[in-house]
């Protein structure tokens, strides 16, 4: 039976509305090899590497398409989210890092490692900027007693050969039957090497912006997409919070430096005519006084299309 998109929301407990996140009664129901339908799900939507809960976890999204997950960015939590999503973690496949700030590649080396522990025995590509091969070295280095008492001891494979690393630049960055992926070099100084990512879906594309000032050339990138998932700061609550810290004033510069503001998010919208704008990474991230309708009212200022204010484990059919 084709999975309308009726099915998909029955089958995902999603009864109230289009958009929702009962995964838990359609995981159940799922093969032990199949990652369920073609969603995008929401893992993390908060924006930087503040931990003050589970929920808002920082930012990492899974995309199913054609019993394929990939995963984009991995900040810590990634690999909690992920089972709770639904994905069995013996069936990761693809990741793919926007930049290497903490809040986006901390949870790489563990989901890494938690899938390997869970069974994982297939081939796992990563894509990244410039780093990510250090980075992985180190990661396993570290961690090199206990990876290898475990072969020895358990009969496992070698994680350091199952996992290839891939540095990235702008242009086509992968392609494999009616998928491809495209990277975008997008503005957060100070961070030189911050990608934004075009997933080419047969007749479906997704845009996750990555982080990113206002940034028109990703309205030409993202033109015409289904979903452009992108971040967004709410510049009035930013006070509230940076306040509360010692390098208040630095801070608030910084954010403001290398972040879009609701407003420009709904022009980056309008030029591309997307079909949905999805905002996540948070700016500020789990703040009462900022309600969903707050970023909603600030985005559609300039931008009339289908806003979804994201949330932790959100998922969107494809």
């Amino acid at each position: 039976m084709p999975l309308t998109r009726r099915r998909f929301l029955i089958e995902s407990g999603l009864v109230v509305g289009i958009f929702g996140s009962g995964v838990k009664s359609m995981v159940a129901q799922q093969p032990p090899n199949n990652p369920g339908p073609d969603r995008i799900v929401l893992l993390g939507t908060r924006g930087g590497p503040n931990i003050t809960g589970y929920s808002p976890s920082p930012p990492a999204n899974l995309l199913v398409y054609r019993g394929v997950p990939y995963v984009v960015d991995t900040g810590y939590g990634v690999t909690f989210k992920l089972v709770d999503a639904g994905l069995r973690l013996p069936l990761l496949r693809y990741i793919f890092i926007t930049h290497h700030h903490s809040d986006h590649n901390l949870g790489l080396g563990p989901l890494l490692y938690n899938a390997w522990a869970a069974g994982l025995r297939t081939p796992v590509d990563v894509y990244a900027p410039m780093g990510l091969s250090a980075m992985l070295s180190a990661y396993w280095e570290s961690n090199r007693f206990d990876i290898e008492t475990r072969i020895s001891d358990e009969g496992r494979p070698d994680p350091r050969k199952l996992v290839t690393p891939h540095e990235l630049s702008e242009g086509l960055t992968m392609s494999h039957d009616d998928v491809r992926v495209f990277a975008l070099k997008v503005n957060h100084p100070p961070v030189t090497e911050s990608y934004a990512f075009k997933f080419q879906l047969a007749d479906k594309t997704v845009v996750f912006s990555g982080d990113t000032t206002f940034f028109p050339p990703l309205a030409d990138f993202a033109k015409g997409a289904d979903y452009l998932v992108h971040e967004a700061l709410y510049e009035p609550g930013l006070d509230t919070v940076v306040r509360r810290v010692p390098n208040a004033e630095k801070l608030k510069a910084s954010i403001l430096s290398h972040h879009t503001r609701a407003e420009d998010v709904g022009r980056i919208a309008a030029m591309a005519n997307v079909k949905t704008l999805v905002l996540n990474h948070f700016v500020p991230a789990g703040d009462n006084n900022v309600a969903p309708e707050v970023w909603r009212d600030a985005v559609r200022r300039t931008f009339g299309g289908n806003i979804v204010v994201g949330r932790d484990l959100l998922q969107l059919p494809l």
